[in-house]
């Protein structure tokens, strides 16, 4: 594989960096397919993390698409969180056969199931700067019970301390979603076609749905930021005055509920909304009442032409009879 190494090296190589704010990845349903069966056959049941790489490509310069990804041989100790091994040979291998395959997907970074970041994460990171100079982190939650966009994607960055010690390397979040072209929608509505519990798409019960998922999500993110704000109470963080200056914008754009403008606005919706549910429940009720006396009144005229039938089968019965005690009569005469 020296010439495939050489063509790795050289053509290969993704060089623009992702930027907090600016870029966009985006994740497709096969990768998070193919995430969930690597995290499934080598680590459920386990506190081990699946890591493999990401490929893909900039779809224009603020949107990096994630469109495969392998899985690759990795552990690590659970005591000593600086030992780890990744077979980066294995790596190598495999990019050169997926190449093969695809020329235009590229190596643009890595993944793992987390479901948070780790303190080897950055260490991890630098080892993948050997394919690609500025690798993406796509942390990827498998489990299912979680609410919510399963992907979170981070660069790392150089963090310059206030205090002025040397910088060192963190992470930065970088937005993310869920993206697909139309055949793997395809795909996926395939897939999806068996689960009963998910309702059409439009009715009121995949509305409701959605709606509950989104509240779990926000309870989720607001958790994350109550237990960001006692550590820093607690002196266990440095203060961030980046994060402060955010959370401060999300209490200046909160509504003032106590306004009778939003107060009025808010009861005509709710009344409303209970009138179309008043009017829908009444016009349930009749139409169920009124096919309930359509029914009684077939079953009544189907045991009414039932009776008839009998009546008329009886009634020729007796004719029947009478016709042949009579003939039995006149042969006897």
């Amino acid at each position: 594989f020296e010439s495939s190494s050489v063509d790795f090296y050289i053509m290969d190589i993704v060089t623009k960096k992702p930027i907090s704010g600016e870029t966009t990845v985006t994740v497709h349903p096969l990768v998070l397919l193919s995430v969930v069966d690597h995290y499934n056959r080598a680590c459920k049941g386990t506190k081990n993390r699946a890591v493999g790489v990401l490929l893909g490509s900039w779809k224009s310069p603020t949107n990096l698409d994630i469109a495969n990804s392998f899985a690759v041989p990795f552990e690590e100790d659970s005591k000593a969180k600086d030992v780890w091994f990744l077979d980066h040979d294995y790596l190598t291998n495999m990019f050169a056969m997926f190449r093969k395959v695809n020329a235009k997907e590229r190596v643009v970074g890595w993944y793992h199931t987390g479901p948070k970041l780790r303190s080897n994460d950055i260490h991890i990171n630098e080892m993948m700067q050997r394919f690609v100079p500025h690798p993406t982190l796509v942390v990827i939650d498998v489990r299912p019970d979680v609410a919510g966009l399963p992907t979170k994607a981070y660069v790392a960055v150089e963090e310059v301390h206030d205090d002025g010690t040397p910088t060192s390397k963190t992470f930065e979040h970088v937005s993310s979603q869920v993206g697909a072209e139309e055949v793997e929608e395809v795909g996926v509505e395939h897939l999806l076609r068996d689960i009963t519990d998910l309702g059409f798409s439009g009715s009121l019960s995949h509305r409701v749905q959605q709606q509950l998922d989104s509240l779990k999500g926000l309870k989720t993110h607001l958790e994350e930021i109550e237990e960001y704000l006692k550590l820093v109470g607690e002196g266990k963080l440095p203060i961030n005055h980046n994060i402060m200056y955010l959370l401060q914008d999300i209490f200046n754009m909160l509504p003032n509920v106590a306004g009778q403008e939003l107060s009025g606005s808010v009861t005509n919706t709710t009344s409303d909304q209970m009138l179309v549910m008043y009017l829908a429940s009444t016009i349930r009720a009749t139409i169920a009442l009124h096919n309930l006396i359509d029914n009684k009144i077939e079953n009544m005229e189907a045991e009414k032409a039932e009776a008839n039938k009998e009546k008329a089968k009886a009634a020729k019965e007796e004719a029947a009879e009478a016709t042949s005690e009579a003939d039995k009569a006149s042969a006897d005469k």
